[in-house]
C-alpha cells in the first residue's frame, strides 16, 4: 500500500509542469506577492502558489488576488479574482494557493497576478487599485521586448 502511494505521488510530481507568473503591483499596494508559480497537470486546472507580504505596520483583515491570462498577442483572455489569506499580520508573510478555473490554457499564454484590494483590520475602508490597466500595459510592453521570429 505504501509503495503504491509513493508511486502515485511520484507520477503526479513528474506530470506537473511549472510556469512563470509576472507580478503586477500598484505603487501604493499594501501587499506584495512573491514566489509566484503556476503548477499544472494535463487533466486538472492550473494552481497559483504565492507568498503574500504585508508591507504596512497595520494588520490587514483581508485582501484580494487577481490573476490575468494573456494570449500570445497580449490580449486579455481570462481574469480570476479570489480572496487571499485572511488576517495578514503587520510586516508578515503567508503562503497560499488559488485554483485557476479560467478555461483552456495554451503554451503561449502568459500569467500576471497582483493584489487589487485590501482592508485594514478594524476598518470599513478598502484600498483599491485598477490592476487590469496595469496588467494590460505590462503585457503590451512585454510584447515589444520579444524578438520577432
Amino acid at each position: 500500500m505504501g509503495a503504491s502511494l509513493g508511486l502515485i505521488a511520484l507520477s503526479l510530481l513528474l506530470a506537473t509542469t511549472e510556469r512563470a507568473v509576472a507580478v503586477v503591483q500598484a505603487p501604493d499596494s499594501p501587499v506584495r506577492l512573491e514566489k509566484l508559480k503556476i503548477l499544472s497537470t494535463d487533466d486538472a486546472p492550473p494552481v497559483l502558489i504565492y507568498a503574500a507580504t504585508n508591507l504596512t505596520d497595520n494588520e490587514l483583515e483581508q485582501f484580494t488576488v487577481t490573476v490575468f491570462v494573456f494570449n500570445r498577442e497580449g490580449r486579455l483572455k481570462a481574469r480570476q479574482v479570489a480572496p487571499g489569506r485572511r488576517t495578514l499580520e503587520a510586516r508578515g508573510t503567508k503562503y497560499s494557493a488559488m485554483v485557476l478555473d479560467v478555461g483552456a490554457i495554451d503554451a503561449t499564454d502568459t500569467f500576471m497576478a497582483g493584489v487589487d484590494q485590501a482592508q485594514r483590520a478594524g476598518s470599513e475602508q478598502w484600498w483599491r487599485s485598477d490592476l487590469r490597466t496595469l496588467a494590460e500595459e505590462a503585457a503590451k510592453r512585454s510584447l515589444s521586448l520579444k524578438p520577432v521570429a
